[in-house]
């Protein structure tokens, strides 16, 4: 079965190499980095990735805005948000893109990891 691929878009090196080694260690494949929303949008349209692990503050246009964009050029992209706000006006602004999950930063691996699973059964039940 081909790896699930993963593209980070994170305003932190160090984050980003976090998630690379937790993700890897469990069987996904990450494609590629971006260090900011247009960054990101511009590699998604060039990687296509199952799934976009997304911070929501970043320089630029952040995580939300960056969100909204994907979803309006590809509806089907498959988002999860990274964020150290998690009140509930952001997991509303969240869901109302259309995103379903909205994980706290610092994150727990095994929350990380349970999460990318949930993410992949549902592409999958998608095809």
């Amino acid at each position: 079965m081909d790896k699930t691929t993963i593209m980070v878009v994170d305003d932190s090196p160090f984050a980003s190499k976090q998630i690379k080694d937790i993700v890897e260690e469990n069987g996904y494949e990450v494609i590629g980095y971006a260090k900011n929303g247009e960054e990101g949008i511009k590699m998604y349209e060039e990687l296509h990735p199952d799934i976009v692990i997304l911070d929501i503050i970043m320089p630029g246009i952040d995580g939300l805005e960056t969100a909204q964009i994907l979803k309006k050029n590809d509806p089907k992209a498959t988002i999860m948000m990274l964020s150290s706000l998690c009140d509930a006006g952001t997991l509303e602004e969240v869901r109302s893109i259309g995103v379903k999950y909205l994980i706290p930063k610092p994150w727990e691996d095994d929350v990380l990891l349970a999460t990318l699973e949930l993410l992949k059964k549902q592409r999958e039940s998608q095809k």
